[in-house]
């Protein structure tokens, strides 16, 4: 597929002038970080050395002082609380949070994870009747219940309490609940609004210790789960998630939670045996390990089956249970992957034999869809086609759905804009829910499409590279390279940098290789005919469809991420190609 290479607006003169000086560091190095809106010396100390000293005073979010006298006053009169929270990452994460802080006080708190199938999204009736009936006073909800104004108001009238700990996006009513936190609220002073689930659940943490007397340092505990959360959720890592993120992957390099521990074992990745290291594994796990590892394993009980288990996992503390839940949770997730390849394929076809191509969107469905990996097809889909993309599949009587976008298009107001069509939805800017009777399916699928239509210009239909900066490969040196890693952990808002590079030619060694595994790789080297400095070595993944001309001797273009590769004790640094271009 085309793409479209966006060059950044190059940051200040001057201010990149003083950057370098201050910093003693290179221009190019200067401009990324003014870039990133990291002006002076200090902002700069602030951005390669967090503390957590920078997180915000958690009582700065509205309600969060009525939330934790609720939750004093009945771990003071014995009452049962309850803590429910969403079956994704995000949500498990939050509720093992939350729920393992209290457990330490109060021995009267349960967990509940709704069932996505028997339930659906967010809080349910079934939850709140089950509270109930078990005698609960107290739910507090986690990434969920933003929304839910008619179940809370039930809860409310059965006598059930309801503190809600949210990050999406309020509707027009605010739910009558004991407390609402949710930093998105307009009229909420925290100063940062990109928490995630398990970070609005930290800071209930970080408040709930600073009033019982122990100190908000007893939530740094659970800094491993809430760096899942920020990966596997897709937030941006900045500000505060940047710190958060920051001590996550730390904790979790050098002494993760048991259940941590145990996944990323199952996983795959090996500890380390060189003694004199301060890392627990063999390479430094980083943000991608968390969304691309951890996150679908954490997924898959709650796809396939129940999410219950992976509450299980991160809350044990016992190695031998997690290291028996873990190889569990990883062969539910061999089995996500099998329905996710079956269903998507089923998906393309479609695509291609009811030719909806020319439309601005894709919308697709099949009743025997597993509702478990829809959200993964949708996003497969986007990759593939590159449109926003609904995938639906039958719930019961309702059709169910997730939702994926493409940059600079708001699925969720795009859905809003069908919300007379809905039973309900929910979400974010990129990424929703939904449901519906089938009734409305053609009528709806009309009116999404037509919306995105008065809206989508051709352009946005094209993938786009959003490139950092320009480079000469003389300006890559293992130097350069150490300061960009400090840019780290990378992700929404603070993405590894992309560099571009015109007019180089390969040095004559270009080659495929992983072709025994059906794979289509170019390796090669580069440099700039007309500058000095040494070749630079790259691999180009699923692009040998290049080799031809790059054995011409042709010039051409390439953007890149910079990384190491150390092959038989040997490291070097090797460009990672996204695109090339002749």
């Amino acid at each position: 597929m085309e793409k479209r290479w966006v060059l950044k607006k190059n940051a200040d003169a001057e201010i990149v002038k003083l950057l370098s000086s201050k910093l003693n560091i290179s221009r190019p190095l200067a401009n990324l970080l003014a870039q990133r809106g990291v002006e002076t010396y200090d902002e700069a100390k602030k951005f390669f050395r967090p503390e957590l000293s920078h997180l915000h005073d958690p009582f700065l979010m509205k309600d969060m002082d009525k939330a934790v006298n609720r939750i004093l006053t009945a771990i003071k009169k014995g009452e049962k609380i309850i803590v429910y929270g969403d079956y994704d990452v995000d949500g498990t994460t939050a509720v093992a949070v939350v729920y393992s802080f209290l457990k330490q006080f109060h021995r009267k708190t349960e967990f509940y994870i709704p069932d996505r199938y028997d339930e659906g999204y967010g809080i349910s009736y079934k939850g709140i009747d089950y509270a109930i009936k078990s005698g609960v006073k107290l739910m507090i909800t986690l990434d969920c219940g933003i929304k839910a104004v008619e179940k809370v108001a039930y809860a409310k009238q059965r006598g059930l309490d309801t503190i809600i700990g949210d990050h999406h996006r309020p509707g027009e009513k605010i739910p009558d609940a004991v407390a609402v936190l949710d930093s998105k609220q307009d009229d909420c002073p925290y100063p940062y609004k990109e928490l995630s689930g398990c970070g609005v659940g930290f800071k209930l943490v970080e408040a709930l210790g600073i009033k019982k007397g122990v100190g908000k340092d007893i939530a740094y505990e659970y800094l491993d789960l809430v760096a899942v959360s920020i990966a596997a959720d897709i937030v941006s890592i900045t500000g505060e998630n940047r710190v958060l993120a920051y001590y996550g992957l730390k904790k979790i390099n050098t002494n993760p939670s048991v259940g941590i521990y145990a996944l990323l074992k199952s996983a795959g990745i090996k500890e380390n045996t060189n003694p004199a290291s301060e890392l627990l594994w063999e390479r430094e796990i980083n943000v991608n390990d968390l969304v691309f590892l951890l996150g679908p394993r954490i997924n898959a009980a709650g796809r396939i089956e129940s999410a219950t288990d992976s509450v299980r996992l991160l809350i044990s503390n016992n190695m031998d249970y997690a290291d028996k839940l873990g190889r569990q949770i990883d062969d539910l997730n061999l089995t996500r992957r099998d329905l996710d390849s079956h269903i998507t394929q089923e998906a393309v076809n479609m695509i291609r034999d009811i030719s909806i191509n020319n439309k601005k969107t894709t919308v697709v469905y099949k009743d025997s869809w597993h509702k478990g990996v829809i959200g993964i097809v949708a996003s497969r889909l986007v990759e593939l086609f590159y449109k926003p993309t609904i995938v639906l599949t039958k719930t019961d009587e309702l059709i169910t759905g997730s939702a994926r976008s493409i940059k600079n298009f708001d699925i969720y107001d795009a859905i809003d804009s069908c919300s007379h069509l809905l039973e309900h939805f929910g979400g974010h800017t990129y990424a929703a829910g939904l449901a519906l009777k089938p009734e409305n399916l053609e009528l709806f699928i009309e009116e999404f499409e037509k919306y995105a239509s008065d809206r989508i210009v051709e352009e946005m239909l094209i993938p786009e590279i959003e490139i950092d900066l320009e480079l000469f490969i003389s300006d890559i040196n293992f130097k350069f390279f150490r300061i960009v890693r400090q840019f780290a952990p990378f992700g929404p808002g603070n993405m590894a940098p992309m560099f571009v590079t015109n007019n180089v030619i390969d040095t004559g060694y270009a080659k495929l290789v992983g072709r025994k595994n059906g794979q289509n790789h170019l390796k090669f080297s580069v440099v700039h005919p007309d500058r000095t400095g040494n070749p630079v070595p790259a691999i180009a993944f699923n692009q040998g469809h290049h080799l031809e001309n790059m054995k011409k001797g042709n010039p051409f273009g390439i953007c890149y991420h910079i990384d190491e590769n150390t092959w038989q004790g040997n490291t070097t640094l090797q460009l990672r190609i996204m695109d090339i271009k002749f």
